[in-house]
């Protein structure tokens, strides 16, 4: 991956401001999304890329004037693109700046564009999804990217038991978890409640932290034990971890879930295919 390919143009449209950090996470995105779009391409006769938290397409890396394609673009800009793109964004001026651009790509890719909270809005999503048949296999790439432990275990559920899914899910483990543990066992605080679609979590919690006293490891394992438990298979490195550059702080973990082992190979050769060259791509 070159510095061009993730840049993109000031064009005067809303941004969110991120750190270096998110900026490795899509070099992860992106190489993962070409293998994908790539060794599926054969396989399947329809592949659907799906963001639930699309953003405005575009991240303002903090303290520069360096603006970076968010994964709407990123996806779109793969070699071998998706037959289809669902694009699901709560904030209405996000959401109209992605359009803009995508519209400035002159693109003749299928896009549906979906406005609101996408746990609100899960049928409208699964209606979106093309229905398989004999001779239309489905393969759908979900990019689950929030600012935090919002997302809800029931849609993820409810998508998985809809169509054919492979997850990658960004887990704010540290950088939400970690630094709220306190705020989240408040029994009035449901967000945790809702990630793990889980009222007795604490119970639970209060009997592991005598052994183990890692609340991003519980939320972790927890999660991974609810994917297990609605079909998905174990990886033997499913999870990419996130770390403030210069420092052995971890922010949040990038969590892959697929139902068939090939999935696990790519994201795996996707991670190994980024890793080696990050730190050689960009000069800030």
């Amino acid at each position: 991956m070159t510095a061009d390919e993730l840049l993109w143009k000031e064009d005067g449209l809303d941004k969110l401001e991120s750190g270096a950090w998110t900026r490795e996470k899509y070099v992860h995105l992106f190489h993962y999304m070409q293998l994908f779009s790539k060794g599926m391409k054969n396989l399947w006769e329809k592949r659907v890329y799906l963001d639930l938290y699309s953003g405005p397409g575009c991240c303002l890396l903090a303290g520069t004037e360096k603006v970076y394609k968010g994964s709407p673009l990123l996806a779109l800009s793969v070699q071998h693109p998706f037959d289809k793109y669902i694009f699901c964004e709560k904030n209405p001026s996000h959401l109209l700046a992605l359009q803009k651009r995508i519209s400035s790509l002159h693109t003749q890719a299928e896009i549906d564009y979906i406005s609101g909270d996408c746990d609100d809005n899960v049928d409208i999503i699964i209606s979106k999804l093309p229905k398989p048949s004999r001779e239309m296999r489905v393969l759908t790439f979900c990019f689950v990217d929030p600012f935090d432990l919002s997302p809800h275990f029931r849609t993820i559920n409810k998508l998985a038991g809809a169509r054919r899914i492979d997850f990658l899910v960004l887990l704010a483990l540290a950088m939400d978890g970690n630094r709220n543990v306190r705020n989240y066992l408040n029994p009035k605080n449901d967000k945790i409640d809702m990630l793990l679609e889980s009222p007795d979590w604490r119970q639970k919690w209060e009997t592991i932290r005598l052994r183990d006293d890692s609340f991003q490891r519980f939320l972790a394992n927890e999660f991974e034990q609810k994917m297990l438990a609605i079909g998905y298979l174990k990886g033997k490195m499913n999870t990419k971890e996130f770390k403030i550059p210069g420092k052995n702080v971890t922010l949040y973990h990038l969590a892959f879930f697929s139902k068939n082992k090939r999935g696990y190979d790519f994201w795996e050769k996707g991670v190994h295919s980024s890793d080696p060259q990050e730190s050689l791509i960009f000069d800030d």
